[in-house]
């Protein structure tokens, strides 16, 4: 089982990035995907997640109204589009994916966001 994350870097405030996180090693469309962040002396927390078959989201309260999560079950990617990014929002990102007890993670992202 893999899931690489990408997509990560330096931002200025205000800006847009969008990660992508490809899986392989499982049935990708038969997982719920969701990505979380960690921040440097803080808990990780969801960021959004996606049903198997994307025709549901949830955001956390952070990102709602800036982040979009989706997924392409035939490539077996799931992205997040950023925009309006905040200094706040400076964390490693990782990719979940999850069914009943199987639970994955990937190795995470950096996104920096700082002028």
């Amino acid at each position: 089982v893999q899931l690489v994350e990408s997509g990560g870097g330096l931002v200025q405030p205000g800006g847009s990035l969008r990660l992508s996180c490809a899986a392989s090693g499982f049935t990708f469309s038969s997982y719920g995907m969701s990505w979380y962040r960690q921040a440097p002396g803080k808990e990780r927390e969801l960021v959004a997640s996606i049903s198997r078959g994307g025709g549901g989201t949830n955001y956390g309260d952070s990102s709602k109204g800036r982040f979009t999560i989706s997924r392409d079950n035939v490539k077996s990617t799931v992205y997040l589009q950023m925009n309006s990014l905040k200094p706040e929002d400076t964390a490693v990102y990782y990719c979940n994916a999850v069914r009943g007890v199987d639970n994955y993670w990937g190795q995470g992202t950096q996104v920096t966001v700082s002028s």
